[in-house]
């Protein structure tokens, strides 16, 4: 049985995403360099993200204990990952990383993006006042250009939804979450417990 039926969303629903990965898959095998991938994968997720009319309900639905990560689609060569961040009100990360390069659009609602970068003491500092991401925003991470942040819902009394992009099967990768002083703590996120919407 395919996710599809498992799931009840219908083709047209998906039909945005897939051709979303199929643009995104030919811009990875053919970008010349990281600059490159993330200026024309901004565009192209900015597109998708312009769209509120494709997720289904069960990759947006919200826990009331912790933010859900739902996988859209895992690239088979392990090469990237489409997923749904689903945020309940209030929810928030706390400071982590990612080890790969990422896109974060926003699809509804929206969020808060505070980057942190270590000092010559080896301590967490903020790098500058939190970023608010709006419906249809786009921001970019990766250890080049900075991959240290926390990441909260803009708002305590509703869902807000983003659609993230990394460079690697997120929910297989060792990261790290970090105190204050810097100390990390390994972790691997995996996802919630659905199969990727597409293959």
């Amino acid at each position: 049985m395919s996710a599809l039926s498992l799931i009840h969303a219908s083709d047209t629903q998906v039909a945005r995403l897939a051709a979303f990965v199929d643009d995104l898959r030919a811009l990875i095998v053919y970008s010349a360099s990281e600059d490159e991938l993330l200026s024309y994968g901004r565009a192209l997720l900015a597109e998708l993200v312009r769209h509120d009319d494709w997720l289904p309900d069960a990759y947006a639905a919200s826990s009331a204990q912790r933010y859900q990560q739902y996988p859209l689609h895992i690239d088979s060569a392990g090469r990237f990952s489409v997923v749904s961040f689903v945020w309940g009100p209030g929810q928030a990360t706390p400071i982590h990383d990612h080890r790969v390069w990422g896109l974060v659009g926003v699809l509804r609602g929206a969020e808060l993006a505070e980057s942190f970068a270590f000092d010559s003491e080896g301590a967490l500092r903020s790098t500058g006042p939190a970023q608010r991401l709006g419906a249809g925003s786009v921001d970019a991470v990766s250890p080049r250009i900075g991959d240290i942040h926390r990441v909260a819902n803009a708002y305590d009394d509703r869902v807000s939804i983003s659609i993230h992009v990394y460079g690697a099967d997120i929910g297989r990768v060792e990261r790290a979450t970090y105190d204050r002083s810097g100390a990390p703590s390994r972790f691997v996120s995996g996802y919630a417990g659905l199969p990727a919407l597409i293959a």
